[in-house]
């Protein structure tokens, strides 16, 4: 009956124990089987990895001490998974992928912008986790780089293509496992038992350590907001938002300040130069074999976390596909978009050869510069200008009433760019490196996001002062009853 509401059309019930039917459309409400419990192990475990580790390396490479490094890593974690708590409330809300629904400010192809942002962010976590996995755990178990590489990209396409209920299902049985692990290693830390001695190594504070360190952690979980609504968007639609909130972000920030504090702890007191042989060394400190055990689990959950990825970036590329080409939201584009992404990031992961924590840093760094405007622009517009009122349908619909640019979203997005470009730092990266004059004159001091992030308000707020949501309304109950009818 209704063209737009072709889009979300009613296709097969998903087969909850087998592979995911849903791709990038609309959930239905029949089919929002997700429980509001499994969000916070669901994100604890998304940090609860071996990627977590070397963020506590940054500082202390700088010279930052212990508890420097730790009180910056807190800071930046909490103000980091504020942006990406606030996102996972959308999930419910719209039972939408977070790059549909930025249609709504960027327009049906203008979203492009975002899906490349998006994209970039996903196939670089991938390609550091793949590093990661590689080097770590050939220093620890002596295993074959090249093999690790090639098993991990293979296992992370597979629980992608399994898809949502599968990631989730893993999530929670590797947190079972790990945690009790993991928390021996900590107590045995905390009371001597893990070896480790006072440094002859100078670590004091610096401004610029400290927040290299504070906008690394900051971007650790900013980059999720960018598919941490794809995970909730099975919720039930009334789902309350700020149990969403707060179970996200209690889910996300603790396990990784735990993690990272673990991380600077073995930089400097245990002189470790890779997380995964630090890991294994205290561990075995402790008793035989424990080290081990917790470094072998902890690549397991970042093998997940590719798996998340990776199912993440099938649903930004298949969203910017579909911006100009209409893409079938059917169970083979996802599997056929997950294993060509995999072997994409294989072999830029083998071509590599700088350490596993400088390109952690490079990667987390980019990402963040990237997504500022658009977390920025994104979550104006949901909680501030249309409050969480969309027409579904027409986010379907490239004639819909959020048009094919959305002009004042993508402006916003680039003045908030441009003026991050005086302030940013950016890592050498196959040769290349970048300090903009303003970051020069602060000491190489890196303030790029928090500039960034106000910038784009601001624009984006006055901006949106020319919409028109009273002329929306009548698109916004169609699509409700285009919805109800295509999915009774």
């Amino acid at each position: 009956m209704a063209t737009e509401a072709d889009a979300v059309r009613k296709i097969e019930p998903i087969k909850y124990k087998g592979v995911e039917v849903r791709s990038i459309d609309w959930v239905p409400d029949k089919e929002r089987h997700g429980k509001l419990w499994h969000q916070a192990p669901l994100w604890f475990l998304g940090n609860f990895q071996y990627f977590s580790i070397p963020i506590g390396f940054i500082g202390p490479s700088l010279g930052l001490s212990l508890w420097w490094t730790i009180l910056a890593s807190i800071l930046g974690i909490y103000i980091g998974t504020v942006f990406m708590a606030f996102h996972g409330s959308q999930g419910p809300k719209l039972g939408l992928p977070q790059v549909i629904q930025s249609r709504a400010q960027f327009g049906y192809k203008g979203v492009v912008i975002v899906a490349f942002a998006a994209l970039f962010t996903y196939m670089a976590f991938n390609v550091s986790d793949q590093v990661l996995l590689a080097q770590g755990l050939a220093g620890t178990f002596h295993w074959n780089a090249n093999f690790i590489a090639a098993l991990s990209a293979v296992l992370a396409v597979l629980l992608a293509i399994l898809g949502h209920d599968w990631v989730h299902r893993a999530f929670r049985t590797l947190l079972y496992i790990s945690a009790p692990l993991m928390t021996i290693l900590t107590f045995g830390i905390i009371f001597g038992a893990a070896g480790g001695h006072a440094t002859t190594a100078h670590y004091g504070f610096t401004l610029t350590a400290f927040m290299a360190q504070f906008t690394t952690a900051a971007a650790y979980n900013i980059t999720f907001s960018v598919y941490v609504s794809d995970y909730s968007r099975y919720l039930p639609r009334f789902t309350s938002s700020k149990k969403v909130i707060a179970s996200v972000f209690f889910g996300a920030s603790s396990s990784a300040i735990w993690l990272i504090a673990v991380g600077a702890w073995l930089a400097i007191r245990l002189g470790a130069t890779d997380g995964l042989v630090g890991t294994q060394t205290a561990g075995n400190n402790i008793f035989n074999h424990l080290g081990g055990v917790t470094a072998f689990f902890l690549a397991a959950a970042l093998l997940a976390t590719m798996g998340m990825n990776a199912y993440g970036a099938m649903l930004t590329l298949l969203t910017g596909i579909d911006s100009f080409w209409k893409v079938k939201p059917t169970r083979n584009a996802r599997i056929f978009t997950i294993i060509g992404l995999g072997l994409v990031w294989y072999l830029i992961g083998v071509s590599i050869t700088t350490s596993a924590v400088a390109t952690v840093f490079a990667a987390l760094t980019l990402m963040l510069y990237l997504l500022v405007p658009w977390t920025a622009t994104n979550l104006m517009d949901f909680f501030f200008v249309r409050r969480g009122h969309y027409a579904i349908t027409n986010l379907f619909s490239p004639d819909g009433i959020y048009g094919r640019w959305g002009a004042r979203g993508l402006l916003a997005y680039l003045i908030g760019f441009i003026v991050e470009i005086p302030f940013m730092i950016v890592p050498n990266i196959g040769g290349f490196h970048f300090t903009g004059p303003i970051a020069k004159q602060l000491n190489n001091t890196d303030i790029t996001f928090l500039v960034g992030f106000v910038v784009t308000c601001i624009a984006y707020l006055i901006l949106a002062r020319g919409i028109d949501l009273k002329s929306e309304e009548p698109a916004i109950a169609e699509s409700e009853r285009e919805l109800r009818q295509a999915f009774e």
